[in-house]
């Protein structure tokens, strides 16, 4: 395990968590801002999920939350800066056994989630792979399947375009084998099924999505399945975002 301290100035502070797995060696980037009890934040961007894309969302839950905790943004596996291998059995638990990697290298046992798009579902593997560890789930706009598999498969591959020409080490078939395991199964959350949300104990926020990857159908059935769930209907608009950022500011205060 190697960790290279980065900076791009003197606020920001920026690293590679770097470790090795069965598969080949992992290259994690993430940054940390603010001090208390920690967020991982999980960003949008489907499988380029990265910290960048929290900038242009209806807001930044880095600039909101540092002041009261310890945010840790990271890149997923193979989106932005964080790089991995790519073989036929990864899936979900791939990119979950990465996000606990860095959570046990920075010390945070026990931590709050938010996460947006493809963060709902890795909210979910959170808590399926490890209960006792997650405070809290906070899902905006959560992606889902509903009538809009090809969506998905089409995003994978525009994905996988962009990296095949760095990526020659990864054959058609593992390419194809990955991509199903992400989103050719049934689970309606890609990654979880309703019995899992209807069993979960962890409390959860969702921030309903309205579109072909955000399904309105998917953020409604999670509200309704989930024991212990708070459900926000408008956020985007900015005569909506006070009330809403207020809710999820008080929505992690109650679960600290």
């Amino acid at each position: 395990m190697v960790v290279h301290r980065l900076r791009v100035d003197n606020t920001v502070p920026m690293a590679l968590f770097e470790r090795s797995t069965p598969d080949g060696d992992v290259s994690l980037y993430y940054e940390e801002y603010g001090e208390g009890f920690p967020v991982l934040l999980i960003a949008p961007g489907g499988m380029r999920s990265e910290v960048s894309f929290w900038s242009g969302t209806p807001w930044d839950p880095i600039e909101q939350l540092a002041g009261d905790y310890r945010v840790i943004a990271m890149d997923q596996r193979n989106a932005g800066r964080s790089t991995g291998p790519i073989k036929a059995s990864h899936g979900w638990q791939t990119f979950t056994d990465d996000q606990l990697a860095l959570l046990d290298h920075l010390g945070a046992n026990r931590f709050h989630v938010v996460g947006m798009c493809i963060g709902g579902p890795y909210i979910a593997g959170l808590i399926e792979t490890a209960p006792d560890r997650v405070a809290s789930g906070v899902m905006f706009q959560p992606i889902g399947r509903h009538e809009n598999r090809d969506a998905f498969y089409e995003m994978f591959d525009s994905w996988a375009r962009e990296l095949g020409p760095v990526r020659s080490d990864v054959t058609d078939e593992q390419w194809s084998s990955f991509r199903e395991n992400m989103y050719g199964g049934d689970a309606f959350m890609f990654n979880v099924d309703r019995a899992f949300i209807s069993a979960c104990e962890v409390p959860l926020m969702v921030l309903r999505g309205n579109d072909l990857y955000h399904p309105e159908p998917t953020s409604l059935e999670i509200a309704d399945l989930a024991p212990d769930c708070t459900f926000v209907a408008d956020w985007k608009d900015p005569a909506d975002q006070p009330a809403a950022r207020a809710a999820v500011e008080s929505f992690l205060a109650e679960h600290t």
